[in-house]
């Protein structure tokens, strides 16, 4: 997790930006380049420790604050190119019309996502990450307030396209959703147990793609049971559209 990338580097700051006359927030995070002794390497433990306890925190302070305002919030994960935000688009064209939409964005660099989402007539705000390869707590009950979630309304966070970090990271979601895609392999659970282990739900998108590719369903299936026997499972296509009805439907009934 973030001991090897380096991004816990409890020296990082974050700040709000502004572009193109959007509100933004940018976290930056500063890395040193120095070898690590063995004391090193526990102090980087307890530091890891001391920054997952305090994201906790901040976690539940944040799903307090869902609860009271009756926000329902997901944590959507998976590695780049699932196709996350084009599942939010053709989520928000569906559900739009029935509550209040909001959505938060995690890449390192650029509004595209962002604007994305814009262009549907939902608001969203995207947090730049620089280095850092997820979204925390903290961040996310500052691009809250800073979006100004309305009350009883549905809140996505798009998180940084990433299998490792996020998983370890409780952002005071509701669920944490991944996405996995049939261009990426099967064997994606048993790689990345962690983050499957984290799931409430796996999402198999691109399934239009099936005939073109070597992804074994069932092996998925199976392989993500293996580390989640709980996980919930549904299969579509984002941008086909085939059984989205099911994710739509889904949905609908965990906000109600």
């Amino acid at each position: 997790m973030c001991g090897i990338c380096g991004c816990s580097n409890p020296s990082g700051t974050g700040k709000f930006s502004v572009v193109d006359s959007k509100a933004s927030l940018l976290i930056t995070h500063h890395h040193g380049h120095e070898q690590h002794s063995h004391a090193d390497n526990q102090r980087l433990i307890q530091v890891e420790q001391d920054l997952l306890s305090k994201n906790d925190a901040y976690a539940a302070e944040n799903r307090t604050y869902f609860k009271q305002h009756g926000i329902f919030a997901l944590n959507l994960v998976s590695s780049p190119g699932a196709g996350k935000t084009t599942l939010l688009v053709e989520t928000i064209k569906v559900l739009k019309e029935c509550f209040p939409i909001a959505v938060i964005e995690g890449d390192q660099q650029t509004e595209h996502d962002a604007n994305r989402i814009r262009a549907t007539g939902v608001p969203a705000l995207q947090i730049n990450t620089g280095r850092a390869c997820h979204l925390d707590a903290h961040g996310i009950g500052h691009a809250v307030q800073t979006l100004a979630v309305k009350d009883n309304s549905f809140l996505a966070i798009e998180n940084v396209g990433n299998l490792v970090c996020p998983s370890s990271f409780d952002l005071g979601e509701a669920h944490k959703i991944v996405v996995l895609s049939v261009t990426e392999g099967d064997d994606k659970p048993l790689k990345y147990p962690d983050m499957f282990h984290a799931a409430d739900l796996m999402i198999i998108n691109k399934i239009d793609l099936l005939p073109y590719v070597d992804f074994d369903v069932e092996r998925c299936i199976n392989f993500a049971r293996q580390v989640n026997p709980t996980i919930q499972i549904l299969q579509l296509s984002a941008t086909k559209g085939d059984n989205f009805s099911a994710w739509s439907d889904w949905l609908a009934a965990q906000i109600q």
